[in-house]
């Protein structure tokens, strides 16, 4: 009995691992088939533009959500001297940076990204956060302005200074006993005023610098708007970001919103990565 089934389980036995050997072999092409069909998303890189009397470390909470999810970031040290050469210099960034590009600026930021993005088929998506996006012949300014509400201009300080290539010119900041009320009133006092002992001037000429160029007219958009904001408007920003067709979100924040509300800023810029990259 024992000879005699060890001569019939053997073939057998070979059977059986040929035919589990092809099944693997087939399960294992399979599964290489599909992860090839559902290869990995690769995420844009999201370059950050920020505003008047900040710097790229406004967008520190926000870097920090974004590259937890994956993102490629760069924070452009936006000059602050002249939308025109703003926006040059931001161009070079952008210029610098291989593949798709999620751009999202802050404040002045936007009206900079809206200039510099223009023509760039690298750029896929616009994000706005509190900001401004002019049309042809419109400054920043005029846009500050064009609804009430507005209560920055009282609380700016004008500091003469002398721009290289330029000559004389004016320097704003705003004073620091005003800032935390009419820039940032959602952040800790401990840190606004650091933010704002440490804030970076804009000149006058670069708010009233009008727009030559406009990205938001052919590059899909998305708008944070803040409610709570007291340097732009919350009708400026709609009024923006309805005629820019902008996928709008309304928040309860600041001007400082980057600083506050760093994960808002972020699941908005990652929703228009998404919506535009995948």
């Amino acid at each position: 009995m024992n000879l005699s089934f060890s001569r019939v389980s053997r073939p057998t036995s070979r059977w059986a691992a040929v035919v589990a050997g092809v099944t693997t072999a087939a399960l294992l092409a399979g599964s290489a088939q599909a992860v090839a069909g559902h290869r990995p998303w690769a995420k844009p890189t999201v370059v950050l533009v920020h505003g008047a009397f900040a710097d790229s470390s406004s967008w520190n909470g926000v870097i920090k959500d974004l590259k937890r999810d994956g993102y490629p970031v760069v924070a452009a040290a936006n000059p602050l001297r002249g939308l025109h050469s703003d926006a040059a210099y931001v161009r070079s960034v952008l210029d610098s940076v291989k593949g798709p590009i999620v751009l999202a600026g802050h404040s002045y930021g936007g009206s900079v990204m809206s200039e510099a993005a223009d023509g760039d088929k690298d750029v896929k998506a616009l994000v706005y956060i509190a900001s401004f996006a002019p049309d042809t012949g419109e400054s920043t300014s005029a846009l500050a302005a064009k609804f009430p509400g507005g209560e920055l201009g009282p609380a700016l300080q004008n500091v003469p200074v002398s721009i290289p290539g330029a000559g004389a010119g004016t320097d704003l900041y705003i004073k620091q006993d005003q800032f935390r009320r009419v820039f940032a009133a959602d952040v800790p006092r401990h840190e606004t005023d650091l933010m704002a002992a440490t804030q970076r001037p804009i000149t006058s000429a670069a708010l009233d610098e009008t727009a030559t160029k406009t990205a938001w007219k052919s590059i899909r958009s998305w708008f944070l708007v803040t409610k709570q904001d007291l340097a732009i408007p919350a009708d400026s920003m709609r009024f923006m970001a309805k005629r820019a067709k902008s996928r709008t979100v309304e928040i309860n924040a600041s001007h400082a919103v980057t600083v506050s509300e760093p994960k808002a800023v972020a699941d908005l810029i990652d929703e228009a990565a998404r919506a535009t990259t995948r």
